[in-house]
């Protein structure tokens, strides 16, 4: 089986009725982003920032994968297919994608505030006074601005195996993650899905100009 290496964004999940990441404006569901996404934040106002998280938390609850995640899942019957998100939902899980890794975090799960590797699942509010089994406040499993990418060094490694690399849905402009493109081989085809695409076609890239649902319907075809 080819290794097809999937690098997903916040477009993806915009069709299941997530909003993306912040607006035109720099805010983010009318927060100024260094509020409620940095380390700074959070020690200023923790309630503000678990608020915000609990009403992801919320809005996850009450969305679904769309078809394009459907279709990066039906994608295991012929390819070994790892998914790299910037996202933090669990839509790809749920489409039945088996191999996910998160860059930044997840919505779904917290951790104690003095130790990283406490990690725990977390479907409803997280409130505070909610603690780790020694005491400390727990936090959204969220990778702030500021912070390091735990998982960036296991994402540079798959892609310098991917014999296909897929883009959905990011504009390829937030590092680290941006950077895994100078990952993969110069012979490695790539195929960039975005209605509004930050890179054009050459030799080695396919820019297919359309939202995720419909630009993976044109993506399955050109690999047949």
């Amino acid at each position: 089986m080819k290794n097809l290496v999937v690098l997903t964004g916040a477009g993806i999940s915009a069709e299941s009725g997530i909003n993306t990441f912040r607006d035109a404006d720099g805010l983010w569901e009318g927060h100024d982003v260094m509020e409620v996404a940095t380390p700074q934040g959070f020690a200023q106002n923790p309630e503000l920032v678990l608020d915000f998280y609990n009403q992801r938390r919320k809005q996850l609850h009450e969305v679904k994968p769309n078809k394009a995640h459907f279709d990066l899942a039906t994608l295991e019957a012929e390819y070994k297919v790892t998914i790299i998100t910037q996202n933090v939902d669990d839509l790809h899980e749920r489409a039945g994608s088996s191999t996910v890794i998160h860059l930044h975090g997840e919505l779904l799960k917290v951790r104690s505030t003095k130790n990283h590797n406490d990690i725990k699942s977390w479907t409803g509010d997280l409130k505070l006074g909610n603690m780790c089994k020694k005491g400390h406040q727990l936090r959204p499993h969220i990778v702030w601005f500021g912070e390091d990418v735990p998982m960036i060094e296991k994402s540079m490694n798959i892609c310098e195996t991917a014999d296909i690399l897929l883009i959905i849905g990011t504009s390829m402009q937030v590092y680290p993650a941006a950077g895994l493109m100078n990952y993969i081989s110069r012979k490695t085809p790539v195929y960039f899905i975005d209605p509004k695409p930050t890179i054009r076609s050459t030799n080695q890239i396919t820019v297919i100009t359309n939202t995720a649902t419909k630009g993976m319907t044109s993506f399955i075809e050109l690999l047949k």
